[in-house]
């Protein structure tokens, strides 16, 4: 039986919401169009999602949940992060910022990089009895990100008055996309990919 996954994917206000049905594509798969390409540098420009921008972007919904888990992954037009959220498609806004700087006190945390990327969740890391929903090993590397084209670093910057905010350290100011995918049951996730180029 074929899974089917909703997904929202956000553009900047000037653009409207789109909702499309996927059906039993794996997270992270690039269309790309079924005719051979004669060269690997052809597939790559043909299958490469173009339109992306470097603008703040944020969801129209106010649904919240917890977030359980941090994820990231290499391909081949972008480096992707992924928020597993417990509850409905969570509020978010991600933007460029000069510093990313934890919840509440706004101290700047360092991060490697030549841009930050602060990706701003409406969803806790604690459920509402105030057990944790996710405890990373090191707030200061949630991820192994070496290697990765786009990514430097990927940092807690706290989670405060039900709101989590994440930082990603870019190699530069490089276009991006956010959506959110509800899975089966009462579980979403909130995806960026930045891509590797204009």
């Amino acid at each position: 039986m074929k899974c089917i996954h909703t997904i929202h994917i956000h553009r900047p206000i000037r653009t409207a919401v789109a909702v499309f049905a996927l059906t039993a594509v794996p997270v992270g798969a690039v269309a790309v169009p079924a005719q051979a390409a004669p060269t690997a540098s052809a597939a790559v420009a043909t299958g490469c999602p173009r339109g992306w921008g470097s603008l703040p972007e944020a969801s129209t919904f106010q649904g919240s949940g917890q977030l359980t888990n941090v994820r990231t992954g290499r391909h081949t037009c972008f480096d992707r992060i992924v928020f597993d959220v417990s509850g409905k498609p969570s509020w978010f806004r991600v933007h460029y910022v000069k510093e990313i700087g934890t919840i509440g006190e706004g101290k700047p945390i360092p991060m490697r990089g030549g841009a930050k990327l602060e990706i701003v969740l409406l969803a806790t890391s604690y459920d509402d009895d105030g057990h944790s929903t996710y405890n990373p090993a090191n707030y200061h590397e949630l991820t192994n990100v070496r290697g990765y084209r786009t990514f430097r670093q990927v940092v807690d910057a706290g989670s405060f008055e039900g709101v989590t905010a994440i930082g990603v350290g870019v190699r530069a100011r490089l276009p991006f996309r956010v959506f959110t995918i509800t899975g089966t049951g009462n579980t979403s996730r909130i995806v960026v990919d930045v891509a590797h180029r204009w």
